[in-house]
């Protein structure tokens, strides 16, 4: 049965109505404290579990059903994309950045501490990373999926197929990528979440990339059904830049201006992906989705 469109509607105002609602403490506590690692990071976690909470209160209080949410895990292969695709924007971004000079490679600072951490002293600098890259992409994604899940439980298991019932597949990137977008706001521009640039450079950044992303995540979501896929995008995505790629980095001179989520570099790469994933999304997977209402 296909619904009116105005009760979708009601069901995504109520939803993002919450969203900014539960998240409001958390915004205040962060900000009132002056930084993201205040209460070592729990506060910013409750942040992120906020969109699951109001997507399932919003199932409770609109009569959708929790179970429609996509918890399935879908083809391994949809996953197995969500792990390697940021990995290799963000290689294109910062190796782009490290062979023009914009940013420094390597951090030696940074490697003696894996060399350290790891018990690999000794061990040729090339071995130290790859072995690191191989921890971060497997045990590092998954401890980072406890975050992400908590957004994305809400973005692309609620949000993205209630847009897919009653508008385009431009429309679902742009909605969910401008709420996405807001949503980060106030830590952005008011909190530190930054790389030390102006704000106003790094909110522009920063909007390019998620909107860019939006794109991205809302093709795998409605090709896969399976919002597992946004949650390994998620933390694939966070883990790469901020756990692999900006260490190893050292500042050139205008670094912060190029790499992280508030340069360039990566926005103007994952601007590239979503041009992409816009062209498949409007030409075959949103007409194939399994989600897209008959």
């Amino acid at each position: 049965m296909i619904e009116p469109a105005r009760i979708v509607w009601r069901r995504i105002a109520i939803y993002v109505g919450l969203v900014f609602l539960f998240s409001t403490p958390f915004y205040a506590i962060v900000l009132g404290l002056g930084k993201l690692g205040a209460g070592r990071g729990m506060y910013v976690m409750g942040l992120m579990w906020c969109p699951t909470l109001a997507a399932l209160v919003t199932c409770r209080l609109t009569g959708k059903p929790v179970a429609e949410l996509g918890w399935s895990w879908g083809r391994t292969r949809y996953q197995l994309l969500s792990v390697a695709i940021p990995l290799a924007y963000t290689a294109v971004a910062y190796v782009f950045a490290w062979v023009t000079g914009l940013a420094g490679f390597y951090n030696r600072g940074f490697v003696d501490r894996l060399q350290a951490d790891f018990g690999w002293g000794g061990v040729p600098v090339p071995l130290v990373l790859l072995g690191f890259l191989v921890f971060q992409g497997t045990f590092g994604v998954i401890r980072s999926s406890a975050n992400a899940l908590g957004e994305e439980i809400g973005w692309r298991g609620f949000l993205v197929p209630e847009l897919a019932k009653v508008t385009s597949f431009t429309g679902v990137g742009l909605v969910s990528g401008v709420i996405w977008v807001l949503y980060h706001v106030p830590i952005l521009v008011f909190g530190d979440y930054n790389a030390g640039t102006p704000w106003w450079f790094g909110l522009t950044c920063f909007t390019v990339l998620v909107m860019g992303g939006s794109f991205l995540f809302a093709w795998m979501r409605l090709r896969s059904g399976s919002l597992w896929t946004g949650v390994l995008l998620h933390a694939s995505h966070n883990l790469f830049i901020q756990g692999v790629f900006t260490p190893l980095s050292y500042d050139a001179g205008k670094t912060a201006y190029v790499i992280d989520e508030f340069g360039v570099a990566l926005a103007a790469v994952v601007a590239v992906v979503a041009v992409v994933c816009w062209r498949w999304g409007v030409t075959r997977s949103f007409a194939q989705s399994p989600l897209r209402s008959p």
